[in-house]
């Protein structure tokens, strides 16, 4: 939609472990610009643990986040009392970080008196092609991360149908599985992408779970556990036997990927004629990119509610869970 007003927006991530912050401007045009972009990393807090420990990430963000709003608005060439809105995650997510920079940013939008945006991050995954590409509605979004994969169709800002889902892990916790497994290190993504480079990846047939069903769902713990029991018949493992397992996982996650998206894209086409078939995949586990992406894609997200009039009371909640698909992610005609 566009002919709204310009609306300059302060995005404000602590969902997972990495603190961020960023300044969007979406013009009158529709069109978003990226100001700027904070991210802190706490992969060395995390490292010794093989993962993520909740407690730690929520002190970190609090550590870290009002220097790394500080910074962001510096970046951008902007005073905080002149953005015209504060978004923040409020869910998915991990509770304890979540309600860092949920209270964060409703502090802020107090204080300065300004509309306060409590942003869905799948919402955001789902709108970030429209920031970065132009992409318009409706079109189909697969969401590949550590904690969600799922087809949703993407009709509107706050208009989502979901479409498949997983049944059991998800793609980014089996990749971190698989890591451990491997001993390769956190994040299991990157450090599984990295080994396979060099094996072989038809050396093991893994399974392909689901692929000839209909449904548009996914199951990764069959595969996961195919891999577990290749790599104990092969212990103790040498560097090749780790690369080869690594290359095989990659190939069977691939195929299975590939196959429901061409699905999706039947399914989209069938039931939404004349509309282009546009496929946006989004999510870490499907670039191996940072969380900049995703930190963008919140303040994005804030900016397109901004745009049609939706503003959160001070009262929204932290979530740690919250599907796309809920009644709550209506925006009202009121609103529009």
């Amino acid at each position: 939609m566009t002919g709204q007003a310009q609306a300059t927006i302060l995005g404000i991530e602590t969902s997972c472990d990495e603190t961020a912050a960023a300044v969007v401007v979406r013009e009158q045009s529709g069109r978003g610009v990226i100001r700027s972009n904070v991210v802190r990393s706490q992969l060395d807090e995390h490292a010794a643990f093989g993962g993520v420990v909740p407690e730690l990430a929520a002190r970190a963000h609090v550590t870290y986040l009002d220097h790394i709003i500080a910074q962001a608005c510096r970046e951008a060439g902007i005073a905080l009392p002149d953005v015209d809105g504060i978004a923040a995650t409020a869910g998915p997510g991990l509770i304890g970080g979540v309600l860092v920079g949920l209270t964060t940013g409703k502090a802020l939008a107090a204080a300065l008196g300004k509309p306060f945006l409590a942003v869905n991050h799948l919402e955001a995954h789902a709108l970030t092609a429209r920031l970065t590409n132009g992409v318009q509605f409706p079109y189909l979004m697969l969401l590949v991360s550590g904690g969600h994969s799922q087809f949703v169709l993407v009709r509107g800002v706050g208009d989502y149908e979901r479409w498949g889902t997983t049944i059991d892990d998800a793609l980014g916790e089996a990749f971190d599985k698989v890591a451990k497994l491997l001993s390769l290190g956190h994040p299991g993504g990157p450090a599984v992408e990295k080994t396979a480079l060099a094996g072989d990846p038809k050396r093991f047939r893994f399974p392909r779970p689901l692929l000839r069903e209909a449904r548009l769902d996914f199951s990764f713990s069959g595969l996961k556990t195919a891999v577990r029991l290749q790599a104990e018949a092969l212990a103790p493992l040498s560097d090749q036997d780790v690369a080869d397992i690594a290359a095989s996982f990659q190939a069977a996650v691939a195929e299975v990927v590939a196959v429901r998206a061409g699905q999706a894209l039947e399914r989209f086409a069938a039931e939404l004629p004349g509309a282009p078939p546009v496929l946006v995949v989004a999510g870490g586990v499907a670039a191996n990119r940072s969380i900049a992406a995703a930190l963008d894609a919140v303040a994005w997200a804030g900016a397109e509610r901004f745009a049609l009039g939706v503003r959160d009371g001070l009262d929204a909640v932290a979530r740690p869970r919250w599907p796309l698909d809920l009644p709550d992610m209506k925006v009202t005609p009121d609103a529009a």
